[in-house]
């Protein structure tokens, strides 16, 4: 059985010239890396496998390039985020250029006829299998400013700043609730009255890095997500806050320690179950923190986190537990 994404699978069966094109908000996967053509994706871990591949590989909040034979965009599962990429594809492309459509029928492929309409393109459906559709259409003036879906809510007293490739966009969510209750019962621990280096990964809109820095902590935020990276930046400009953030696979592009390591980490890939990311959370942990540094998380309850932070850390305790989340922390034992 074939591990290539359903999507690619239907591309990789067209008979179309795709040489030279842009791939926008892909996958990963090794046909079309190994392929010709360009990325434009949010995706840390995509645009680094291009460019290893010799690929050019464009930020979502960079420019692609301006001329290309044709586009395909991978509908993402928010369709506030497919509206984005439809906005910033008509904004950065010239009128008439090719683009297609392609998504899983579960994730919603199937509105795109109707969100085109909203945006004045024609649509045509070109192929339909492996559970996926695949559209045509073309380039339009811009009628939406991809500007316009950034989003200001405010939680837990902070402003915070929000664009559709976020997690949890324009709310918070339960865990994150639940982990900033639990470090209010349960403080980062003191370290002698200097300020706190404190490392928020999977930062998102940045509200547990604002958080922290209110509390007075010396905050570096991570996500690999480059939406989130500008959110997060927003979200401590907007509180008068300070910190640093960078795009970073985990601890992948970061240099140095912290005392204290908080994280509501992801365990899905679009639709996919993914636990890689909060595995390597959890296992590289001990290694960016200094000796009596702690890590604490929000997770499912299911989730098997508690064999990991036995593994990494050899003990942990539970700070809250409200039966769908549980936050834990350990420490780094003293050497």
């Amino acid at each position: 059985m074939s591990t290539q994404p359903p999507a690619c699978q239907l591309l990789a069966r067209q008979d179309a010239d795709y040489r030279g094109w842009l791939w926008v908000a892909p996958p990963r996967d090794g046909w079309l890396e190994s392929g010709e053509g360009s990325v434009w994706s949010a995706e840390l871990d995509v645009c680094d496998a291009w460019r290893q591949a010799g690929r050019p590989a464009y930020g979502a909040l960079s420019a692609p390039p301006a001329k290309v034979p044709g586009a395909v965009l991978f509908w993402p599962k928010s369709h506030a985020l497919g509206e984005w990429w439809l906005a910033a594809l008509n904004a950065s492309l010239p009128v008439g250029t090719p683009l297609q459509i392609v998504g899983e029928n579960q994730g919603g492929i199937k509105r795109v006829p109707k969100i085109l309409e909203g945006f004045q393109q024609e649509c045509r459906k070109l192929d339909t299998a492996r559970r996926c559709t695949l559209f045509a259409t073309r380039t339009v003036e811009p009628v939406r400013d991809p500007d316009a879906v950034w989003q200001t809510f405010t939680a837990e007293g902070l402003t915070l700043e929000t664009h559709p490739g976020v997690f949890g966009h324009g709310k918070l969510d339960e865990g994150t609730r639940l982990l900033m209750e639990a470090l209010q019962q349960s403080p980062l621990p003191a370290r002698g009255g200097a300020s706190l280096r404190a490392l928020d990964v999977g930062c998102g809109d940045g509200i547990l890095a604002a958080w922290l820095a209110r509390q007075g902590c010396e905050v570096t935020a991570v996500d690999i997500n480059e939406f989130a990276v500008e959110a997060t930046r927003r979200t401590l400009a907007a509180n008068q806050l300070t910190g640093t953030v960078v795009q970073s696979n985990v601890y992948r592009q970061l240099e140095g320690t912290f005392e204290a390591i908080v994280s509501n980490p992801p365990f899905h890939q679009q639709r996919a179950v993914d636990y890689g990311p909060a595995e390597r959370l959890i296992r590289e942990a001990p290694a960016h923190l200094v000796d009596g540094g702690s890590l604490t998380l929000v997770a499912n309850a299911f989730l098997p986190y508690p064999d990991w932070l036995e593994a990494a850390f050899g003990s942990f305790e539970i700070l809250a537990d409200n039966r769908r989340f549980r936050v834990y922390r350990a420490i780094k034992a003293w050497r």
